[in-house]
This record gives C-alpha cells, sequence and structure tokens, in this order.
C-alpha cells in the first residue's frame, strides 16, 4: 500500500519528486495574477427584490433571489445599499460581485435552520456541518466588496454543536471556487472560523478588517493566494494555513502553496498571528510574508506546527520584515512532532513523519519578546534541511533554542536583554553557531515512537 502510494504521489506531484534539487532562492509568488473581477452585464439592487434592510424582517429571499437572477443573465454586480438586512445562508453564483455599500450590513440570524446541513471541512476533515452564512462551490469570477459589514449571529457560539457534533457556520466559505476577491469590507463572527476558502485557486483577501472569536483566515488546500492589507482581531489564529489532517488529506493530496502575506496587522488574544499547521497532510509550500506587524498573540507571532503521522512536507517558508511586540511565548515555534491532535488514521511509519525544508527569517523586529526561537521540537529521523535567522534587532529575554537542523545560517542578530547564552543548540550544523552552547537533555522534549502501520490499509469512504 505504501509503495502504491509513493507511484501516485511522484506520478501527480512533480514539484514533490524534484523537491530534493530545488534552490533555496525565495520563490516568485508575486507573480500570483490577481483574479479577475465579474464583468458586469447587470446591476441589481436588492431593494428592487423586496429587500427591506430594517435589521427585523428576514431578507434572506431577496438577496438570494438578486444572486440568482443576475447569475442567470450572464453576472454582473448585485448592490445591497445602506441598511441593516438580516438573512441566512446565502449562496455567491460565478460571475456576480456582491457590493456592500456604506453603512450596509448583513447580520447572521440566529435560527440553525436557516443554514443548511451539508459536508464541511473541520480540522482537516470533511465532516456534517452547517453551511456558512456566505458560501460558494465550484464558482468563478467571484467577489464580495465593501465597504460594508458582513456579521456572523453573535448567539451561534463555539465551533461543534452537541450533541449533534455539526460544525457551526463558518462567516464565509469558498470550496472549489477560482478567482475569488473579498476587499475593503469588514467581518465579524463569534466562535467559528471566520472566513475559510477551501480546494480555491486565484484568491485575494484586500484591505478587510477581520474580527473573529476563533480563526481569522483559513487557507485550506488552496493554491495562488495574496492576503494583503488586512487587519486581524482574533480570538485564534489570525490566518492559518492547512491542507487536510491523517489519511484522508494525505490521500486527497490537495497541497496549500503559493500564499503571499503582505502588509498586515494582527492582534491575537488566544494562538498565534500566523499559524502554518497543524492540519497540512498534503503540504504547505511557498509562503512569502512581508511587511507585517504583530501586535499581539497568545503564543508566537509565527508558529510552524505539525506531529508525526501527518506526513506530507513544510516548505519555501520565506518571512522578510516582521514587527513583533506583544507575542506572549516568543516570535517564532518550530514543532514537527506534536503539535494538534492524533487523528484516528494517521499516515503511518517514516511517510508520516513531516518534511521540513528551507525557512527564511530576514529583517526582524522584536519587542521584548519572552524568547526569540524555539526551535527544539524537530524529529531527528527528519530534520529541517535549511533554516536561517539574519538580521534580528531589538529586545528579547531568551535568545534561540535549536535542535535537529542542517544548513543552519545566523548572522546580524543583535538583540538586547537576553538572559543566558543567545543560542544553544543541538544536533546543528551550518554557519553563525561558533558561540554556541549545548542545549541539556531537559531542553530536548522526547520523541514520539514511529506510527505502526494498521492491519487493514486504509481507504477513503
Amino acid at each position: 500500500m505504501l509503495a502504491s502510494r509513493r507511484l501516485f504521489l511522484a506520478c501527480t506531484t512533480s514539484a514533490l519528486v524534484c523537491a530534493a534539487t530545488r534552490s533555496t532562492a525565495a520563490p516568485d509568488v508575486t507573480s500570483v495574477p490577481t483574479p479577475a473581477k465579474a464583468v458586469p452585464r447587470v446591476s441589481l439592487n436588492v431593494k428592487d427584490f423586496d429587500a427591506t434592510g430594517d435589521g427585523k424582517a428576514i431578507d434572506t429571499l431577496a438577496l438570494q433571489q438578486a444572486i440568482d437572477r443576475c447569475s442567470m443573465l450572464g453576472g454582473g454586480e448585485v448592490l445591497v445599499p445602506a441598511g441593516n438586512y438580516a438573512t441566512g445562508a446565502l449562496v455567491l453564483r460565478s460571475r456576480v460581485t456582491l457590493r456592500l455599500a456604506k453603512d450596509a450590513s448583513l447580520l447572521g440570524i440566529a435560527d440553525r435552520t436557516a443554514y443548511p446541513i451539508t459536508q464541511v471541512r473541520w480540522e482537516g476533515k470533511w465532516i456534517k456541518g452547517y453551511s456558512a452564512l456566505i458560501s460558494a462551490v465550484d464558482s468563478e469570477d467571484i467577489a464580495i466588496l465593501g465597504p460594508g459589514k458582513i456579521v456572523g449571529s453573535p448567539t451561534i457560539q463555539g465551533r461543534i454543536e452537541r450533541p449533534s457534533n455539526l460544525r457551526l457556520p463558518a462567516l464565509l466559505e469558498f470550496v472549489g471556487c477560482r478567482n475569488l476577491s473579498v476587499a475593503d469590507c469588514s467581518t465579524t463572527n463569534g466562535g467559528m472560523w471566520s472566513t475559510h476558502p477551501v480546494y480555491c485557486d486565484n484568491i485575494v483577501f484586500k484591505n478587510v478588517d477581520v474580527v473573529s472569536g476563533a480563526d481569522g483566515i483559513d487557507v485550506d488546500s488552496c493554491r495562488n493566494v495574496v492576503i494583503d492589507g488586512c487587519t486581524f482581531s482574533t480570538a485564534d489564529d489570525c490566518i492559518s494555513l492547512k491542507s487536510g489532517r491523517g489519511e484522508e488529506g494525505y490521500t486527497i493530496h490537495r497541497p496549500t502553496e503559493n500564499v503571499r502575506i503582505v502588509h498586515c496587522t494582527f492582534v491575537d488574544s488566544h494562538f498565534a498571528c500566523i499559524g502554518i499547521g497543524s492540519e497540512l497532510s498534503a503540504g504547505v509550500r511557498n509562503v512569502r510574508i512581508e511587511n507585517c506587524i504583530c501586535n499581539g498573540a497568545r503564543s508566537h507571532a509565527i508558529y510552524i506546527k505539525t506531529r508525526n503521522g501527518r506526513g506530507a512536507f513544510i516548505e519555501d517558508i520565506f518571512v522578510d520584515g516582521f514587527e513583533v511586540t506583544g507575542a506572549q511565548q516568543g516570535f517564532l515555534r518550530l514543532n514537527s512532532i506534536g503539535s494538534g491532535k492524533q487523528d484516528p488514521f494517521p499516515v503511518p511509519g517514516d511517510e508520516g513523519l513531516p518534511t521540513l525544508r528551507h525557512f527564511h527569517f530576514t529583517n526582524i523586529r522584536v519587542h521584548d519578546v519572552p524568547m526569540l526561537v524555539h526551535g527544539t521540537e524537530i524529529d531527528p529521523r527528519k530534520t529541517l534541511v535549511g533554516f536561517s535567522l539574519t538580521n534580528v534587532t531589538g529586545t528579547a529575554r531568551r535568545g534561540i533554542l535549536l535542535a535537529n537542523v542542517q544548513d543552519a545560517e545566523l548572522g546580524a542578530i543583535h538583540v538586547t536583554g537576553v538572559e543566558g547564552p543567545l543560542l544553544a543548540t543541538h544536533n546543528v550544523t551550518g554557519k553563525g553557531l561558533a558561540d554556541a552552547v549545548a542545549l541539556t537533555p531537559e531542553q530536548l522534549p522526547q520523541i514520539p515512537d514511529a506510527i505502526p502501520a494498521p492491519p487493514t490499509p486504509y481507504q477513503l469512504r
């Protein structure tokens, strides 16, 4: 079974086959095209479909009729003028732009029956759950444009409904879509992920103000993504990059790749500003993060996380220009052995050990972070190959802890206030390590055993 899977992956993923010879130069994700906006053939106003906008009457039918008619007429723009529009779940169609005027708000209603139950992705698995407030499936050339607001029901809190185990509604969710723009608007949601594209290609989020009681934007098995000029205030990861969990995600094999995050500002009250993982059993590659600001994080500004049993890879991560204030645990954490819950069907053996390659960080400014880099949780059976940290300034209470890294390069690290050694290492090779001290056994985590093969090979069902 494992041998046949290797052949399947080799035949279908040429980039993975040649990864060993890939240059460590930064990937060119600046050339990701901007999604083409839907060319307005018609312009419809939801008021003409009997939407009230008084915040009391339920306007779901009127809003959906305007969207559907716009699609049937070949596409164009649906205008939501100023007002408060109470609504259940809405579905966007191909070649439709939903434009929210100034002082226009779409307000999700509390009635859960207004959100149809379907298959939704949750923590890297497809399960039953409620549709998002606004969703689209297998659509192209769609957009949501501001300056208005989209607000989830404040009475729908949490992520999973008990005892049904149904996933609760996201705010925006797009599955299998191409050429998607969300721009110049504000989004607010409670306990479930706010915005969640899955299996999408060519996406831009630009100048979006994201307020969430959970994650902000979860990029899940998507390609060619730009997140530009967005502001985040969240209670979990501001941005999370994912690609499925366990054998299900590994077998489907839809990586997240070619992502550019630029000029964003983050505040997170529970976890990280940018989380790469932990559900990444199809891999994450070619991520560029530029000129971003962390104004607060419960854990780390950047957390790259996975675990044995996920498999796949995290590779070609480039961060250039990151200012960090208020990160309560540190600037950067690397964890390839134990982040996230174990899947009931983990990827066994050596294939289940994640591959880490080419992580590069430069022009970093930190302000009184508890630790600069916590990088000891890396499996020695699959070391991190290629890690650089250069041109770092500011203040930190502890320095850099690294274990099981090949081809490291550290330089121009001018950080004051560090108590103890600036650099402590174990099983690390590369440049800029001359002044390193050895990590103590107490500083090294216990490495979990390899996952045995199951008695019956896994099958999607």
